[in-house]
């Protein structure tokens, strides 16, 4: 009886020790996940200081098959409205291994709270977003843009903590001549009701055509209220890159990437991808001369000359 007492309490406390072997061994493989493909798939190639900016996502809708191993690297371009972050964006995707998915913000129902927004990343980040924008399964490099004012300000500290733990890359995309910002800016809201082609309001257009009559209007800028304005875009900007910038990050300015040749092999270098000529089919709206644009050009002018803004007078985005 003692020998049957005895291999009965042995069987029980080797199925228990069993078991919490398997629960732990689930629980490891749940929390680290991305750890465990990591291990699977070849990374010695990729140098140390680069490896924690390397996942392998596991969408949920498809198989990413044979490129289960192919590193994706996780990327934010954070903009304003008519920063050129548009065009900048058309760019990188005309290389096959980057997919940028545009503002996926704009739509309010997705940063209503931060569990919301959270969750919207989660599903970008995890490669099961589908956007014109999304490339195949062997996608290097997944991103999308978000505006200033898309809630990205107002939860910077719990978004903040998210891109370190997916050690996502920051791309500031900003514009140096304001004062062409705020003219873009008022003619795009313009036509957002004006509807001047055919009916059908265009952020952005394709042929010199559109633009020209896109071109035709003319704002007028409350000078009143137009120092105010240029001291909120660059208080908004400082506040941004003091958030964000303890990221690993860039900053782009539109004057330098349409002046610079090798800005965007910069770019490229810095998200990972095999150096391409990156092309766009995009038109610039915005170029006759800037007392050309402004209904209210000499009340402008006066505003700003003799302030440190009085170098945008005659300052053109193709550095001339």
């Amino acid at each position: 009886m003692a020998l049957v007492l005895f291999v009965t309490m042995f069987g029980a406390y080797t199925c228990y020790i069993c078991l919490n072997q398997i629960s732990v061994e689930r629980s490891k493989s749940m929390l680290f996940g991305t750890i465990v493909t990591r291990n699977q798939c070849e990374i010695h190639a990729i140098p140390p200081e680069e490896i924690p900016y390397v996942h392998f996502p596991q969408p949920k809708t498809y198989s990413r098959d044979e490129c289960s191993c192919t590193p994706v690297r996780f990327f934010v371009i954070l903009s304003m409205q008519r920063s050129g972050s548009g065009w900048f964006e058309t760019l990188l995707n005309s290389h096959p291994n980057i997919s940028s998915n545009g503002e996926i913000f704009s739509a309010a129902r997705r940063r209503d709270n931060i569990s919301t927004i959270i969750n919207t990343l989660d599903k970008l980040y995890s490669l099961d977003w589908f956007s014109s924008a999304a490339k195949n399964e062997c996608v290097a490099a997944v991103g999308f843009k978000w505006m200033l004012n898309q809630g990205v300000m107002d939860h910077h500290k719990e978004i903040l903590d998210y891109f370190k733990l997916k050690h996502v890359s920051i791309i500031f995309l900003f514009r140096r001549n304001i004062l062409r910002r705020l003219i873009s800016l008022l003619a795009n809201d313009y036509d957002r009701y004006a509807k001047q082609l055919n009916g059908i309001h265009k952020s952005h257009v394709h042929s010199t055509e559109e633009a020209e009559v896109l071109a035709r209007f003319k704002p007028t800028i409350n000078v009143a209220v137009l120092m105010a304005n240029f001291s909120y875009v660059e208080r908004t900007i400082a506040d941004c890159l003091h958030f964000f910038s303890s990221m690993r990050h860039i900053v782009l300015y539109y004057e330098e990437i349409i002046g610079n040749q090798n800005a965007l092999s910069h770019v490229q270098e810095f998200l990972s991808v095999p150096e391409r000529k990156l092309v766009s089919r995009q038109v610039k709206i915005h170029t006759r001369p800037l007392p050309e644009q402004v209904t209210n050009w000499e009340d402008v002018s006066k505003m700003l000359n003799g302030t440190r803004y009085e170098h945008f007078l005659g300052h053109s985005d193709y550095g001339g």
